[in-house]
């Protein structure tokens, strides 16, 4: 019955998230520089942008100023602004990004021009600064470039301080709560409260102090959970919640910060940790859900036939969902796009559970196999599948590094655009990019592609296209291994941590061999664009110890029910659809005040992840569950 003050809470939150930041958002300024003379003044500061003033005090000397993101690799510069002479007018004004350092170049006159100095500088938002240019020593030609702060810049991140102590202070009340509610004369005169009759009778035949395992308990977790342990581990579904949630949070949008976007190209971000660790618990739940449907004597066509239709209707809704034309008349195939989340899932359950169904035991012969080597029982037995999962991982890596892309180096890996100093501008993703196009189409692929504002790229891409589909399989395959580590060592915790730990150490040595332990580097870059191998080994290791943290916890010493997490695990197609319809509708979304403030956006996109944690909670109570 803690649902109760646990829903008035988690209701709260949105009332006080949203003053707490907006009033934070409010005590701070822009910075926004006057018009300098007879120029127009400049543009009206967004998000991550800062204004730089340049002023040059050289005598009859026209200059240019060009500027290189830090978090843009390879990159050629690009001209910001051009600076009069210091007799020709007050200096030019120049919008410059904020969220990474950025190297300023000042260059002598046009065309190539000379190099007079070069610095580093990593601006703060709506900053106002100016770079001051003039010369130090006449006999020597020395430059000197300083730059000066005119206004502060404010500090983005502390809405972001704000939101986890409202959350943090949440969860304190209902942790105190639940204490509280341990205390048997109070637990009973709430229970009286919210059900007299029920109450009546249990203090009636227990004499009034039940104990912690009797229904009158508020927190209807353990009862649940003492039902469904032999069925389900609450584990898996907490882990499914998790990255859930922090999806649906950086879809619609992360308050803006680039932190919770995708990186450009390589590297990972907090966006790039949810989509893998969702594929690698669906290849686990693959593993023990075809273990128990056969061991109740389900046959292999049955189950085959299951199989096709989820994949289909994965698809299916994967399209309707990634072409949103709810109001705008039919859907042109013109412009349908193929590719998708869903799709991509749809795909890789088809291959994964297909493969695990064809080296499959049926009936009494499904339980774990008698091996000289226990050591290895989880392995071992499934040879072909592995041979299989190598060979694909083989003809990714063939398609990769050897096949020809026009106008491109072969094995091409970069983002194309102004990487690589502007010298393969079409070439975005390589092999991957290049086979989409060939295959889908431009039109039928991702047009805005996280590369396109950093790396000014022009080509489509689409993450989620076919090569990469390839390793998204053994990422799949990499979570049916850890659900054959469950059943292989069923109720044996400590041998299955072991094994989980072991995993997760292998993956992160191959992915330290693979990066050679830097971002741009390795042999093969950390790279989520193109689902690249390394990136699929080291989401694993992650997502392995996360895995054993969470079956420690959850399942071998019940520390923690999983909650609030696993009420969306339970219902995870219809909170990942539903967020996606409903994006754009209230209350998940409203027109702003300020459209450029972190805070506000927020504000917003955390109220609406809360809104789907209840929604999903609501639907658990009812016993409402979307399965397809």
């Amino acid at each position: 019955m803690a649902a109760a003050p646990a829903a008035a809470l988690a209701a709260a939150v949105a009332a006080a998230l949203s003053a707490l930041l907006l009033a934070l958002d409010r005590t701070q300024s822009r910075g926004e520089a006057p018009a300098a003379g007879p120029p127009p003044p400049p543009p009206p500061l967004k998000m991550d942008q800062a204004l730089l003033l340049v002023r040059s005090e050289l005598p009859a000397q026209g200059l240019r100023l060009a500027a290189r993101s830090a978090a843009c690799h390879r990159c050629s510069y690009q001209i910001l602004a051009v600076v009069p002479p210091s007799d020709g007018g007050p200096g030019a004004a120049a919008v410059v990004d904020t969220q990474h350092p950025l190297s300023l170049l000042l260059l002598n006159g046009s065309g190539a021009g000379s190099q007079l100095c070069k610095i580093q500088y990593h601006f703060g938002e709506f900053g106002n600064y100016s770079l001051v240019v003039k010369t130090v020593s006449t006999s020597a030609k020395t430059i000197s470039c300083d730059v000066v702060i005119n206004e502060g810049p404010i500090n983005s991140y502390l809405p972001i301080l704000f939101a986890f102590l409202v959350y943090s202070g949440i969860l304190a009340i209902l942790i105190i709560c639940r204490l509280v509610m341990k205390i048997g004369p109070i637990r009973n005169w709430v229970y009286k409260k919210l059900n007299p009759r029920e109450t009546d009778r249990l203090i009636n035949s227990e004499l009034g102090s039940p104990s912690t395992t009797d229904s009158i308990s508020t927190d209807p977790s353990p009862r649940l959970w003492s039902a469904t342990s032999r069925q389900r581990l609450r584990s898996l579904d907490t882990f499914r919640g998790l990255s859930l949630i922090i999806m649906v949070f950086v879809n619609y949008g992360g308050g803006k910060y680039w932190f919770f976007k995708h990186e450009s190209w390589n590297g990972l971000t907090v966006a790039d940790l949810v989509f893998p660790w969702f594929v690698f618990i669906m290849g686990t739940s693959i593993s023990l859900s075809l273990s128990s449907t056969l061991r109740w004597g389900s046959s292999k066509r049955k189950v085959l036939g299951k199989i096709l239709w989820r994949s289909f209707l994965l698809i299916l809704l994967g399209v309707i969902v990634v072409n949103p034309n709810y109001c705008l008349g039919a859907l042109s195939w013109e412009n349908l796009r193929i590719p998708g989340v869903l799709q991509r899932l749809g795909l890789t359950y088809l291959v994964v559970a297909a493969l695990e169904l064809l080296f499959a035991r049926t009936g009494a012969d499904s339980g774990t196999l008698e091996m000289s080597c226990p050591a290895l029982q989880d392995v071992l037995p499934f040879w072909p599948q592995w041979i299989f999962i190598l060979m694909l991982e083989v003809i990714w890596l063939c398609l990769t590094f050897l096949l020809p892309v026009p106008g491109c180096p072969r094995g091409y890996l970069g983002p194309g655009g102004i990487g690589d100093f502007g010298n393969y501008p079409n070439c975005t993703g390589g092999a991957a990019g290049y086979i989409d196009r060939l295959v889908l189409g431009e039109k039928h692929i991702y047009q805005h592609p996280s590369c396109n504002v950093l790396y000014q790229t022009t080509v489509p891409y689409d993450p989620e296209g076919i090569l990469g589909t390839i390793n998204t399989i053994l990422m799949a395959f990499l979570g049916l291994q850890a659900g054959k580590i469950i059943l292989s060592y069923k109720d044996q915790h400590k041998q299955i941590m072991i094994r989980f730990f072991i995993w997760s150490m292998v993956m992160g040595i191959i992915s330290a061999i693979l990066t050679k332990c830097s971002k741009e580097e390795g042999f093969i870059p950390i790279n989520k664009n193109l689902w690249s191998t390394s990136y699929v080994t080291t989401m694993s290791c992650f997502a392995f110890i996360l895995l054993l943290l969470m079956y420690y916890l959850v399942d071998v010493k019940r520390l923690w029910s999983g909650a609030p997490f696993f009420y969306p695990g339970m219902n995870s197609i219809l909170v990942y659809v539903g967020h996606e319809v409903f994006e754009n509708y209230f209350p998940f979304k409203w027109k702003m005040q300020d459209s450029q403030s972190h805070a506000e956006h927020l504000t917003q996109n955390l109220i609406a992840t809360t809104l789907w944690v209840l929604i999903s909670y609501v639907l658990y109570r009812k016993k409402i569950f979307w399965k397809i």
